[in-house]
């Protein structure tokens, strides 16, 4: 008997999901709350769920470390400078940011944040001026970087719980493309249910149904070809019941919602990017001595239209706030 119990408590043990799975779980019941009258709702969520958090975690955990983004950095680090034009573009840039600047004020105490800056990344081919040996060349073929639109839009205490946010990100993501999905899937079934139905009164009309062979409309006799109508009817009519599977509207969404968070990796995705930049932010030749070496990840962040961003993760210290003055309460307003 202690053997049995011992048993049925590992089982149920291993089907418990841990705190931070089912706070994940529920993040994604608060945004689809119908999901809870499909069968099963919770062990099948919890099983595809656990599955996007251990990939948002790898992805999360790859990340570099964090980058000082203040006036000493952007004078010492490469990529900040490559990020910002100026010393002052950059503490504007984070002075705009109305999420910052709110989290300041709640936290009184603190004298840093950890935050994510992100950035449009724009690539342009230029003619520029080239020294070649001791001679300037002009209308030289060049690409350029630029970095523009600076965000921050979550802000943390460290590092750990700015990566914690981030994952819990990316699971609301997730969930956002699977109600997507079910858009998309239920006006795939809408159009499969129409040819099907289509073709079956195509099918029956060949076979003689209804009042065709009442008013002698030519019809199909010969027995193989009765046959081979049956088949294809038989065929019609075990794809329109696959069609009603599953049989509710909670059902299909949990199957859309699930399918996303069991294949993550088709729908988010983080890259690495080393580029080696001078001053200008020209490109310069891989292995060459002119510019420096800088890194960056991008996102690519589903939707419609899909969009890609530069980012970095960042320290930025409360000192280098500017005062809300006329010039950042009107940027403020703007973003």
């Amino acid at each position: 008997m202690g053997l049995l119990h011992g048993l049925f408590a590992r089982q149920r043990a291993h089907t418990v999901p841990d705190a931070r799975t089912s706070e994940a779980v529920a993040r994604v019941l608060a945004m689809n709350p119908r999901l809870k009258y499909a069968r099963h709702y919770e062990e099948k969520l919890t099983r595809a769920v656990t599955m996007s958090l251990r990939y948002a975690d790898n992805l999360v955990a790859s990340l570099p470390p964090l980058r000082d983004a203040n006036a000493d950095a952007w004078a010492s680090d490469p990529a900040i400078r490559a990020f910002f034009a100026t010393r002052d573009d950059l503490a504007q840039a984070f002075s705009r940011s109305e999420t910052l600047r709110a989290y300041f004020e709640r936290q009184a105490d603190l004298t840093e944040a950890y935050a994510v800056l992100g950035m449009a990344m724009t690539e342009r081919h230029i003619l520029g001026v080239a020294m070649e040996g001791n001679s300037v060349r002009h209308d030289v073929p060049q690409t350029t970087l630029c970095f523009s639109d600076h965000r921050i839009r979550i802000c943390s205490d460290s590092d750990a719980s700015l990566r914690a946010e981030i994952t819990r990100r990316m699971i609301d993501q997730l969930a956002l493309e699977g109600l997507a999905s079910l858009t998309a899937r239920q006006r795939d079934l809408v159009r499969q249910s129409r040819a099907l139905i289509k073709e079956r009164v195509a099918l029956l009309e060949r076979q003689g149904t209804g009042l065709r062979a009442v008013v002698g409309a030519p019809l199909t006799t010969e027995t193989a070809e009765l046959d081979r109508l049956q088949a294809q009817i038989d065929k019609n009519t075990q794809t329109l019941a696959t069609l009603r599977v599953p049989g509710t509207l909670a059902e299909l969404e949990l199957e859309c919602v699930c399918n996303v968070f069991s294949t993550p990796s088709d729908r988010l995705y983080v890259q690495s990017r080393g580029v080696r930049l001078d001053m200008m932010n020209v490109v310069q030749p891989e292995g060459g001595e002119a510019g420096q070496e800088i890194e960056f990840q991008f996102a690519r962040i589903p939707g419609n239209p899909a969009i890609v961003r530069a980012f970095v993760l960042v320290r930025f210290p409360r000192r280098e706030l500017l005062p809300g003055g006329l010039n950042i309460d009107a940027a403020i307003r703007a973003i």
